[in-house]
């Protein structure tokens, strides 16, 4: 199934008075833009122009693919909150806008999230320019002073009859074969029944995958222990963020935050990932979710030691430790295979559950590990070749075909 992203805002200069609206659909898999529209619709309340842009860029969307997955983000609490059956609706003005926007897809296909306004500076941008012609006596169109081209190679107009949908450039296949004449016809096609006509083709031309299920993998912020490099698992104290690991959290939250792409949130049970997970869900808007599957191996009798130090007190089990994943720590502790057994039925849940969505993980160091090399295909031994810091972001993507790409491994940007 594709995801789309409907970006919509609307205004009004004098509430009620001269507005606006903006919308724009944006491909889930790739980010690219796929259509805009935007009105002038004289005057009206800031909350009537939210929703009519709410309306134009589900109608775009339903235009592209009626049978998409579609993430409606606003910046209006009201209408995010009365759409996601949270708040009632009172005003008359706005019952009927609801109802026709409820109507354009099914309701199990339509998410809505918040974002602040200065993540949807796109569809502001549009409901401005939509509100400028109107001042001028003219319609909305593409501004060219504004346009960036590059990043947003088609675009839409939107009259008071209709938004006309229109698709990103294909990537560019070989040339002479049936792939190349189908990409072709989607960057000819001039009207919606020339679009449809043209996707039809596209699709036997080759396979369509959707959007994947992306796991973006946060490990927690520091602790008293991490510093010290300390074994620190599931069964030890269960210790909290540290003051720098609360601020490695405010970073990575104020960074994925910017990005705009997380969907939900999902944390180990261990103190030190829900509270990285809470500092970030709060910034976000979100909920988090707890799953066992992501906590931290178990490392028994080790649990509070350094590496030294256990070298010195049960030097024989660390070294079968360290050769063999099947291997427990002294005292009971989890072994990899174990861990891995554990954190792939796990995988496979959260791929299932956030098929073709992006989902925060916040987990630890052995967890994020084991999932990357069961996405590679490495061997066990490739745990100990990778460097995982605190606060650090990787990313894997998992396909409908079964396949899985590394997109992101130790991003530590945000903390520099």
């Amino acid at each position: 199934m594709r995801e789309f992203i409907v970006e919509a805002d609307g205004g009004s200069r004098g509430n009620p008075g001269p507005a606006g609206y903006g919308a724009v659909v944006i491909d889930g898999a790739s980010g690219g833009t796929l259509a805009e529209a935007a009105e002038y619709i004289g005057v009206a309340t800031n909350n009537v122009a939210e929703y009519r842009g709410l309306l134009a860029g589900l109608k775009a969307a339903r235009a592209l693919d009626p049978t998409a997955a579609v993430r409606v983000r606003m910046d209006s609490k009201l209408v995010v909150e009365q759409m996601s059956g949270r708040w009632k609706i009172k005003h008359p003005d706005m019952k009927p806008l609801a109802l026709e926007a409820a109507g354009i897809f099914p309701a199990s296909q339509v998410t809505y999230e918040w974002i602040p306004r200065e993540q949807n500076k796109h569809a502001d941008r549009l409901a401005n320019e939509a509100m400028d012609a109107g001042r001028r006596g003219e319609q909305w169109s593409p501004s060219a002073s504004t346009a960036d081209l590059d990043a947003r190679p088609t675009r839409t107009t939107a009259t008071a009859a209709t938004a006309t949908a229109t698709t990103a450039p294909e990537p560019e296949p070989e040339p002479g074969g049936r792939a190349a004449k189908a990409a072709a016809d989607l960057r000819a096609a001039k009207t919606e029944a020339d679009l449809r006509a043209a996707r039809n083709v596209a699709a036997a031309a080759g396979p369509d995958l959707g959007a994947p299920a992306t796991l973006v993998l946060l490990r927690h912020g520091e602790t008293p222990l991490t510093p010290e490099k300390r074994f620190s698992g599931s069964g030890g104290s269960d210790p909290a963020l540290s003051d720098v690991g609360r601020y490695q959290a405010e970073r990575v939250a104020a960074a994925l935050a910017a990005r705009g792409t997380i969907q939900a949130i999902v944390s180990s049970p261990l103190a030190r990932c829900r509270e990285s997970a809470g500092i970030v869900a709060a910034r976000l808007g979100l909920q988090v979710g707890v799953d066992d599957g992501l906590r931290e191996t178990g490392f028994g009798a080790w649990e509070g030691l350094t590496f030294g130090e256990v070298r010195e007190r049960y030097p024989e089990d660390l070294d079968a430790w360290l050769g063999s994943p099947g291997a427990q720590p002294t005292g009971g502790g989890e072994s990899f295979e174990a861990v891995a057994q554990r954190v792939a039925a796990t995988r496979d849940e959260l791929v299932t559950a956030y098929a073709g969505r992006t989902v925060l993980l916040v987990s630890h160091v052995t967890p994020i590990k084991t999932l990357v090399r069961l996405a590679l295909g490495a061997p066990p031994e490739s745990l100990f070749r990778m460097e995982l810091s605190a606060a650090s972001l990787s990313a894997v993507a998992y396909y409908a075909d079964g396949n899985a790409s590394l997109r992101l491994l130790n991003d530590t940007s945000h903390l520099r």
